[in-house]
C-alpha cells in the first residue's frame, strides 16, 4: 500500500457523491490499463485541487474498473525484485511481461482467468480511513466466496484473502495492492477464478514464503467458473459495503 500526501485534505469542500461507475474493460494490456487508471485518478485529483483553491463544491467521480490482463508480473514500489524468479528470456518463453509500478505491495501476477478490479474512489465520498477501505475490499471478496460455500478469511499483517490460514495448507485466492493520494485510490485486487496457477511458480507471491496460491475453480473442483456471475456478486457486496449506487459503462 502506498499513500501520498495523505494529510492534504482534512475538511472536504465538495459535495459527496456515492455513485460509482463500473467500467468493463475486457481483455486489455497492463500498461494501457495503468495509463487509463492514471488518467481517471488525475481527473479526480484535479477536481479536488480546484475545489480547495477556488472554494468550490464540485462532485468528484468514482470508478470501478474490471479487466482481464495478458500474462504479466508487477512489482510494487516497496517490493523485492528477488521475489521474481525469471530472467528476460524465461519471461519471453512463457509469453509474459514484467513491470515495476507505483502501488504498494510486492510481486504479483495477473493473467487470463482472473478478475482484476481497480477502484478509483475519492474516499472523502465515503469515509477517510485507508485501512477500512482495504478491509472492505477483503470483505467484498470474502462475502462473494461464501456464496460458493467457501470459507475465506484474512491473514494478520498481510492484505488479501486466504483459505485455511491457520493450517499447513494456507493459500491465497485474492491479492491486493493499492495507492492512495489525497484520499483518492487506484490499483486494487486480483481474484483468481479460473487462473493458470502454474504462472505463480515463477514468483514468491507478494513476497510471502511458505504459503500457496489457489483459484476458485480449483476449490470448487470445476474446469471453469462463470466469471460474469462472480463479478455480479462482487458488485453486489461492493455496493452494500460502501453504501453506493453502481452504474455501468461497457467501454472506456
Amino acid at each position: 500500500m502506498q499513500i501520498d500526501n495523505f494529510e492534504f485534505y482534512n475538511v472536504s469542500l465538495q459535495q459527496m457523491n456515492k455513485t460509482i461507475q463500473v467500467q468493463e474493460l475486457g481483455k486489455r494490456n497492463y500498461v494501457d490499463t495503468w495509463e487509463y487508471q492514471e488518467t481517471l485518478f488525475q481527473q479526480v485529483l484535479d477536481i479536488k485541487i480546484r475545489n480547495r483553491r477556488e472554494e468550490l463544491t464540485l462532485e468528484t467521480p468514482n470508478y470501478l474498473l474490471f479487466v482481464e490482463h495478458p500474462h504479466v508480473y508487477t512489482l510494487g514500489k516497496s517490493g523485492d525484485v528477488t521475489n521474481f524468479l525469471l530472467n528476460e528470456s524465461q519471461l519471453e518463453a512463457i509469453d509474459a511481461t514484467f513491470h515495476k509500478i507505483n502501488r504498494g505491495g510486492d510481486i504479483t501476477y495477473h493473467g487470463p482467468g482472473q478478475i482484476v478490479g481497480y477502484p478509483i474512489l475519492d474516499l472523502e465520498n465515503f469515509f477517510t480511513d485507508i485501512h477500512k477501505y482495504l478491509r472492505f475490499l477483503e470483505e467484498m471478496v470474502i462475502l462473494t466466496l461464501a456464496e460458493y460455500g467457501i470459507e475465506a478469511t484474512r491473514s494478520k499483517g498481510e492484505t488479501g484473502v486466504w483459505l485455511d490460514i491457520d493450517t499447513p495448507f494456507a493459500r491465497k485466492i485474492c491479492a491486493m495492492g493499492v495507492r492512495a493520494s489525497r484520499w483518492v485510490t487506484m490499483h486494487g485486487f486480483a481474484l483468481n477464478v479460473n487462473a493458470d496457477l502454474g504462472y505463480f511458480d515463477h514468483i514468491i507471491p507478494c513476497g510471502i514464503k511458505g504459503k500457496g496460491v489457489t483459484s476458485l475453480n480449483v476449490e470448487l473442483g470445476k474446469a471453469t467458473v462463470d466469471i460474469l456471475e462472480v463479478k455480479e456478486k462482487l458488485c453486489k457486496h461492493f455496493a452494500t459495503l460502501f453504501e453506493a449506487h453502481l452504474t455501468e459503462k461497457t467501454e472506456a
